[in-house]
Protein backbone atom coordinates (compact mmCIF):
# COMPACT_ATOMS: atom_id res chain seq x y z
CA UNK A 1 0.00 0.00 0.00
CA UNK A 2 2.83 2.41 0.90
CA UNK A 3 4.40 1.85 -2.50
CA UNK A 4 1.12 2.57 -4.24
CA UNK A 5 0.62 5.74 -2.21
CA UNK A 6 4.13 6.92 -2.98
CA UNK A 7 3.61 6.31 -6.69
CA UNK A 8 0.52 8.52 -6.82
CA UNK A 9 0.87 11.92 -8.38
CA UNK A 10 -1.51 14.86 -8.65
CA UNK A 11 -1.91 16.55 -12.00
CA UNK A 12 -3.46 19.94 -12.59
CA UNK A 13 -5.11 20.83 -15.91
CA UNK A 14 -5.50 24.50 -16.73
CA UNK A 15 -7.85 26.06 -19.27
CA UNK A 16 -7.15 29.55 -20.56
CA UNK A 17 -8.11 32.24 -23.01
CA UNK A 18 -6.03 31.64 -26.13
CA UNK A 19 -6.27 31.61 -29.89
CA UNK A 20 -6.05 28.30 -31.69
CA UNK A 21 -2.43 28.86 -32.76
CA UNK A 22 -1.18 29.03 -29.18
CA UNK A 23 -1.30 26.70 -26.18
CA UNK A 24 -4.72 26.79 -24.53
CA UNK A 25 -4.88 23.76 -22.22
CA UNK A 26 -1.94 23.00 -19.96
CA UNK A 27 -0.84 20.05 -17.85
CA UNK A 28 1.11 20.72 -14.65
CA UNK A 29 2.55 18.60 -11.88
CA UNK A 30 1.11 19.65 -8.53
CA UNK A 31 3.36 19.38 -5.48
CA UNK A 32 1.10 18.24 -2.64
CA UNK A 33 3.67 19.32 -0.04
CA UNK A 34 4.35 22.88 -1.22
CA UNK A 35 1.29 23.72 -3.32
CA UNK A 36 3.43 24.63 -6.33
CA UNK A 37 2.75 23.90 -10.01
CA UNK A 38 5.24 22.88 -12.68
CA UNK A 39 4.08 23.01 -16.30
CA UNK A 40 4.86 19.83 -18.24
CA UNK A 41 2.70 19.77 -21.38
CA UNK A 42 0.22 21.80 -23.39
CA UNK A 43 -2.06 21.50 -26.38
CA UNK A 44 -3.10 24.06 -28.98
CA UNK A 45 -5.73 24.10 -31.70
CA UNK A 46 -8.49 25.35 -29.42
CA UNK A 47 -10.04 28.81 -29.47
CA UNK A 48 -10.57 29.98 -25.86
CA UNK A 49 -10.70 26.58 -24.11
CA UNK A 50 -11.56 28.30 -20.87
CA UNK A 51 -13.39 25.58 -18.94
CA UNK A 52 -12.57 21.92 -18.50
CA UNK A 53 -14.25 18.79 -17.13
CA UNK A 54 -12.40 15.67 -15.99
CA UNK A 55 -13.60 12.06 -16.22
CA UNK A 56 -11.31 10.63 -13.55
CA UNK A 57 -12.65 7.09 -13.87
CA UNK A 58 -11.73 6.76 -17.54
CA UNK A 59 -8.84 9.20 -17.77
CA UNK A 60 -10.40 11.74 -20.11
CA UNK A 61 -10.59 15.50 -20.32
CA UNK A 62 -13.27 17.58 -22.03
CA UNK A 63 -12.57 21.19 -22.99
CA UNK A 64 -14.63 24.04 -24.34
CA UNK A 65 -13.75 25.83 -27.54
CA UNK A 66 -15.21 27.80 -30.40
CA UNK A 67 -16.39 26.33 -33.67
CA UNK A 68 -17.98 27.53 -36.90
CA UNK A 69 -21.66 26.87 -37.52
CA UNK A 70 -23.41 25.90 -40.72
CA UNK A 71 -23.92 29.55 -41.63
CA UNK A 72 -20.37 30.59 -40.82
CA UNK A 73 -21.15 32.03 -37.40
CA UNK A 74 -19.19 31.43 -34.21
CA UNK A 75 -20.64 28.57 -32.21
CA UNK A 76 -19.85 26.44 -29.21
CA UNK A 77 -17.56 23.45 -29.55
CA UNK A 78 -16.05 20.87 -27.23
CA UNK A 79 -13.07 18.55 -27.51
CA UNK A 80 -12.41 15.17 -25.92
CA UNK A 81 -8.91 14.05 -24.90
CA UNK A 82 -7.34 10.94 -23.46
CA UNK A 83 -5.16 11.65 -20.42
CA UNK A 84 -1.93 9.65 -20.35
CA UNK A 85 -1.52 9.07 -16.63
CA UNK A 86 2.22 8.46 -16.71
CA UNK A 87 2.98 11.87 -18.21
CA UNK A 88 -0.22 13.92 -18.10
CA UNK A 89 -0.06 14.42 -21.86
CA UNK A 90 -3.33 14.80 -23.74
CA UNK A 91 -4.26 13.04 -26.98
CA UNK A 92 -7.20 14.37 -28.98
CA UNK A 93 -10.10 11.96 -29.44
CA UNK A 94 -12.49 14.24 -31.34
CA UNK A 95 -14.04 17.67 -31.53
CA UNK A 96 -17.70 18.55 -32.13
CA UNK A 97 -19.91 21.61 -32.28
CA UNK A 98 -22.27 21.77 -29.29
CA UNK A 99 -24.44 24.91 -29.32
CA UNK A 100 -25.28 27.52 -31.99
CA UNK A 101 -23.63 30.18 -29.78
CA UNK A 102 -20.28 30.31 -27.98
CA UNK A 103 -20.11 28.47 -24.66
CA UNK A 104 -18.80 29.41 -21.21
CA UNK A 105 -19.03 26.31 -19.01
CA UNK A 106 -18.86 22.53 -19.28
CA UNK A 107 -19.92 19.79 -16.87
CA UNK A 108 -20.10 15.98 -16.89
CA UNK A 109 -22.88 14.03 -15.26
CA UNK A 110 -21.80 11.79 -12.37
CA UNK A 111 -21.72 8.66 -14.52
CA UNK A 112 -19.72 10.27 -17.35
CA UNK A 113 -22.38 9.46 -19.95
CA UNK A 114 -23.15 13.00 -21.10
CA UNK A 115 -21.48 16.38 -21.22
CA UNK A 116 -23.50 19.53 -20.61
CA UNK A 117 -22.54 23.02 -21.75
CA UNK A 118 -24.12 26.46 -21.52
CA UNK A 119 -23.96 29.68 -23.51
CA UNK A 120 -23.84 33.12 -21.92
CA UNK A 121 -24.38 34.90 -25.25
CA UNK A 122 -27.05 32.48 -26.44
CA UNK A 123 -28.87 31.96 -23.15
CA UNK A 124 -29.11 28.21 -23.58
CA UNK A 125 -28.00 24.86 -22.17
CA UNK A 126 -27.05 21.82 -24.25
CA UNK A 127 -26.36 18.13 -23.76
CA UNK A 128 -24.18 15.79 -25.82
CA UNK A 129 -23.65 12.05 -25.29
CA UNK A 130 -20.26 10.56 -24.56
CA UNK A 131 -19.62 7.50 -26.69
CA UNK A 132 -18.12 4.25 -25.47
CA UNK A 133 -14.62 5.22 -26.58
CA UNK A 134 -14.82 8.62 -24.86
CA UNK A 135 -15.52 10.61 -27.99
CA UNK A 136 -18.26 13.24 -27.97
CA UNK A 137 -21.41 12.56 -29.94
CA UNK A 138 -23.55 15.13 -31.71
CA UNK A 139 -25.69 17.46 -29.62
CA UNK A 140 -28.78 15.59 -28.38
CA UNK A 141 -30.71 18.35 -26.62
CA UNK A 142 -30.76 22.15 -26.42
CA UNK A 143 -32.83 24.08 -23.89
CA UNK A 144 -33.34 27.75 -24.77
CA UNK A 145 -34.00 30.07 -21.83
CA UNK A 146 -36.40 33.02 -22.15
CA UNK A 147 -36.95 36.32 -20.37
CA UNK A 148 -35.03 39.20 -18.81
CA UNK A 149 -34.42 40.88 -15.46
CA UNK A 150 -33.51 44.22 -13.91
CA UNK A 151 -30.17 45.49 -15.21
CA UNK A 152 -29.16 46.43 -18.76
CA UNK A 153 -26.91 43.37 -19.09
CA UNK A 154 -29.94 41.28 -18.09
CA UNK A 155 -31.97 42.16 -21.19
CA UNK A 156 -31.86 38.50 -22.23
CA UNK A 157 -31.09 35.08 -20.76
CA UNK A 158 -27.42 34.49 -19.99
CA UNK A 159 -26.79 30.91 -18.89
CA UNK A 160 -23.46 30.93 -17.06
CA UNK A 161 -22.85 27.50 -15.54
CA UNK A 162 -24.22 23.99 -15.15
CA UNK A 163 -24.08 21.82 -12.03
CA UNK A 164 -25.30 18.35 -11.08
CA UNK A 165 -26.57 16.96 -7.78
CA UNK A 166 -25.29 13.83 -6.03
CA UNK A 167 -28.23 11.67 -7.13
CA UNK A 168 -27.53 12.53 -10.79
CA UNK A 169 -31.27 13.19 -11.13
CA UNK A 170 -31.22 16.96 -11.28
CA UNK A 171 -29.15 19.41 -13.29
CA UNK A 172 -29.05 23.10 -12.44
CA UNK A 173 -28.21 26.06 -14.66
CA UNK A 174 -27.33 29.48 -13.23
CA UNK A 175 -28.80 32.15 -15.51
CA UNK A 176 -27.26 35.55 -14.83
CA UNK A 177 -29.65 37.31 -17.20
CA UNK A 178 -32.82 35.98 -15.61
CA UNK A 179 -31.75 36.02 -11.94
CA UNK A 180 -32.77 32.36 -11.84
CA UNK A 181 -31.40 28.95 -11.10
CA UNK A 182 -33.22 26.63 -13.49
CA UNK A 183 -33.40 22.97 -12.49
CA UNK A 184 -33.84 20.14 -14.99
CA UNK A 185 -34.41 16.43 -14.56
CA UNK A 186 -31.67 14.49 -16.31
CA UNK A 187 -33.08 11.77 -18.55
CA UNK A 188 -30.02 9.70 -19.41
CA UNK A 189 -31.98 7.16 -21.44
CA UNK A 190 -33.41 9.77 -23.80
CA UNK A 191 -30.37 12.05 -23.45
CA UNK A 192 -32.60 14.98 -22.58
CA UNK A 193 -33.01 17.72 -19.98
CA UNK A 194 -36.60 18.03 -18.73
CA UNK A 195 -37.59 21.32 -17.07
CA UNK A 196 -38.25 20.73 -13.35
CA UNK A 197 -38.48 24.09 -11.59
CA UNK A 198 -37.01 27.58 -11.31
CA UNK A 199 -35.63 29.41 -8.29
CA UNK A 200 -35.43 33.21 -8.20
CA UNK A 201 -32.70 35.24 -6.52
CA UNK A 202 -32.97 38.97 -5.81
CA UNK A 203 -33.37 41.11 -8.98
CA UNK A 204 -30.02 42.36 -10.26
CA UNK A 205 -28.03 39.62 -8.49
CA UNK A 206 -26.78 37.77 -11.58
CA UNK A 207 -26.21 34.16 -10.39
CA UNK A 208 -23.02 32.80 -11.95
CA UNK A 209 -21.61 29.63 -10.33
CA UNK A 210 -22.99 27.15 -7.81
CA UNK A 211 -21.46 24.76 -5.25
CA UNK A 212 -23.12 22.02 -3.23
CA UNK A 213 -22.12 21.35 0.35
CA UNK A 214 -20.61 17.84 0.77
CA UNK A 215 -23.63 16.81 2.85
CA UNK A 216 -25.93 18.02 0.03
CA UNK A 217 -28.27 19.61 2.58
CA UNK A 218 -27.10 22.98 1.32
CA UNK A 219 -26.04 24.76 -1.85
CA UNK A 220 -24.49 28.15 -2.54
CA UNK A 221 -24.66 30.44 -5.56
CA UNK A 222 -22.27 33.34 -6.13
CA UNK A 223 -23.98 36.33 -7.70
CA UNK A 224 -21.71 38.16 -10.13
CA UNK A 225 -23.65 41.43 -10.45
CA UNK A 226 -24.76 41.83 -6.85
CA UNK A 227 -21.47 40.74 -5.22
CA UNK A 228 -23.35 38.41 -2.91
CA UNK A 229 -23.64 34.73 -2.07
CA UNK A 230 -27.06 33.15 -1.60
CA UNK A 231 -27.30 30.06 0.61
CA UNK A 232 -30.02 27.47 0.02
CA UNK A 233 -31.27 24.35 1.70
CA UNK A 234 -31.62 21.50 -0.80
CA UNK A 235 -34.27 18.79 -0.86
CA UNK A 236 -32.52 16.06 -2.81
CA UNK A 237 -35.66 13.98 -3.30
CA UNK A 238 -37.77 16.82 -4.64
CA UNK A 239 -34.97 18.70 -6.41
CA UNK A 240 -35.92 21.88 -4.57
CA UNK A 241 -33.75 24.80 -3.46
CA UNK A 242 -35.05 27.08 -0.68
CA UNK A 243 -33.23 30.32 0.17
CA UNK A 244 -31.69 30.58 3.63
CA UNK A 245 -29.56 33.72 3.48
CA UNK A 246 -27.91 36.25 1.15
CA UNK A 247 -24.61 37.76 2.31
CA UNK A 248 -22.15 40.24 0.70
CA UNK A 249 -18.84 39.07 -0.75
CA UNK A 250 -17.17 42.44 -0.18
CA UNK A 251 -16.06 44.32 2.94
CA UNK A 252 -18.40 47.19 3.84
CA UNK A 253 -15.60 49.70 3.33
CA UNK A 254 -15.10 48.84 -0.36
CA UNK A 255 -16.98 51.00 -2.87
CA UNK A 256 -15.18 50.17 -6.13
CA UNK A 257 -16.33 48.06 -9.05
CA UNK A 258 -16.57 44.31 -8.62
CA UNK A 259 -17.89 41.19 -10.31
CA UNK A 260 -17.92 37.80 -8.60
CA UNK A 261 -16.84 34.63 -10.41
CA UNK A 262 -16.21 31.25 -8.78
CA UNK A 263 -17.33 29.44 -5.62
CA UNK A 264 -16.18 26.26 -3.82
CA UNK A 265 -16.82 24.48 -0.52
CA UNK A 266 -13.89 22.96 1.34
CA UNK A 267 -13.87 19.13 1.35
CA UNK A 268 -14.57 19.09 5.10
CA UNK A 269 -17.71 21.20 4.54
CA UNK A 270 -16.67 23.84 7.10
CA UNK A 271 -15.74 26.74 4.82
CA UNK A 272 -16.93 28.40 1.61
CA UNK A 273 -14.75 30.39 -0.78
CA UNK A 274 -15.72 32.89 -3.49
CA UNK A 275 -13.75 35.11 -5.87
CA UNK A 276 -14.11 38.88 -6.26
CA UNK A 277 -12.89 40.45 -9.51
CA UNK A 278 -12.26 44.15 -8.89
CA UNK A 279 -11.62 43.83 -5.18
CA UNK A 280 -9.34 40.98 -6.33
CA UNK A 281 -9.88 38.82 -3.31
CA UNK A 282 -11.14 35.47 -2.11
CA UNK A 283 -13.91 35.87 0.44
CA UNK A 284 -13.82 33.16 3.10
CA UNK A 285 -16.97 32.18 4.98
CA UNK A 286 -17.46 29.79 7.88
CA UNK A 287 -20.42 27.45 7.33
CA UNK A 288 -22.75 26.63 10.19
CA UNK A 289 -23.27 22.95 9.39
CA UNK A 290 -26.49 22.90 11.44
CA UNK A 291 -28.19 25.71 9.51
CA UNK A 292 -26.14 26.27 6.32
CA UNK A 293 -25.74 29.94 7.21
CA UNK A 294 -22.51 31.81 6.47
CA UNK A 295 -20.27 34.11 8.52
CA UNK A 296 -17.41 36.10 6.95
CA UNK A 297 -13.95 34.99 8.08
CA UNK A 298 -11.73 37.18 5.88
CA UNK A 299 -11.12 38.73 2.48
CA UNK A 300 -7.75 37.41 1.23
CA UNK A 301 -5.96 39.26 -1.57
CA UNK A 302 -5.38 37.06 -4.61
CA UNK A 303 -2.01 38.77 -5.20
CA UNK A 304 -3.08 39.35 -8.80
CA UNK A 305 -5.77 40.84 -10.98
CA UNK A 306 -9.20 39.52 -11.98
CA UNK A 307 -9.39 36.12 -10.21
CA UNK A 308 -11.50 34.39 -12.80
CA UNK A 309 -11.66 31.03 -11.06
CA UNK A 310 -9.79 28.92 -8.55
CA UNK A 311 -9.37 25.31 -7.49
CA UNK A 312 -9.05 23.48 -4.18
CA UNK A 313 -6.50 20.70 -4.12
CA UNK A 314 -7.99 17.21 -3.64
CA UNK A 315 -6.78 17.06 -0.02
CA UNK A 316 -8.19 20.53 0.72
CA UNK A 317 -4.83 21.86 1.88
CA UNK A 318 -4.29 24.39 -0.91
CA UNK A 319 -6.21 26.83 -3.07
CA UNK A 320 -4.81 27.86 -6.46
CA UNK A 321 -6.20 31.11 -7.85
CA UNK A 322 -6.23 31.87 -11.60
CA UNK A 323 -5.65 35.62 -11.94
CA UNK A 324 -6.55 36.16 -15.59
CA UNK A 325 -5.52 39.78 -16.03
CA UNK A 326 -2.16 39.46 -14.26
CA UNK A 327 -1.34 36.23 -16.13
CA UNK A 328 -0.56 34.09 -13.11
CA UNK A 329 -1.75 31.33 -10.81
CA UNK A 330 -1.07 32.05 -7.14
CA UNK A 331 -0.92 29.26 -4.57
CA UNK A 332 -2.31 29.58 -1.05
CA UNK A 333 -2.15 27.17 1.86
CA UNK A 334 -5.49 26.72 3.62
CA UNK A 335 -5.61 26.75 7.41
CA UNK A 336 -7.97 23.86 8.01
CA UNK A 337 -8.92 25.12 11.48
CA UNK A 338 -9.75 28.74 10.58
CA UNK A 339 -10.30 28.51 6.81
CA UNK A 340 -7.89 31.40 6.26
CA UNK A 341 -5.54 31.53 3.27
CA UNK A 342 -1.77 31.90 3.56
CA UNK A 343 0.35 32.64 0.44
CA UNK A 344 2.86 29.87 -0.20
CA UNK A 345 5.11 32.12 -2.28
CA UNK A 346 4.53 29.90 -5.33
CA UNK A 347 3.36 31.79 -8.41
CA UNK A 348 3.07 30.26 -11.88
CA UNK A 349 3.28 32.78 -14.71
CA UNK A 350 1.09 31.90 -17.70
CA UNK A 351 -1.21 33.62 -20.18
CA UNK A 352 -4.82 34.36 -19.10
CA UNK A 353 -5.54 31.32 -16.91
CA UNK A 354 -9.20 30.60 -16.16
CA UNK A 355 -9.98 27.10 -14.89
CA UNK A 356 -8.00 24.64 -12.75
CA UNK A 357 -8.98 20.96 -12.42
CA UNK A 358 -7.07 18.32 -10.46
CA UNK A 359 -6.60 14.60 -11.08
CA UNK A 360 -4.77 12.19 -8.78
CA UNK A 361 -3.31 9.23 -10.67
Amino acid sequence: MDTQQQSKQTLAFIGSYADAKNPGVYTAQFNTETGSLTLTHNVNGLQNPTFLAIDADNGRLYALGEGVGDEGQKCGAASAYTIHHETGELSLLNRVNTLPATTCHIQLDNTNQVVMVCSYHGGMVGLSPILADGQLGSSADIQQHHGASLLSVQDRPRAHSVFVDRSNRYIGACDLGLDKIILYKLDLTAKRLVLHNEVLVAPGSGPRHFAFHPSYKYGYVINELGSTVTAFSYDEEQGQLTEIQTIPTLPASYDGENGCADIHVSPDGRFLYGSNRGHDSIVVYAIDVQTGRLTVVEHASTLGKHPRNFGLSPDGKFILVANKDSDNIVSFARDEATGKLIPTGSILEMSQPVCIKFLTV
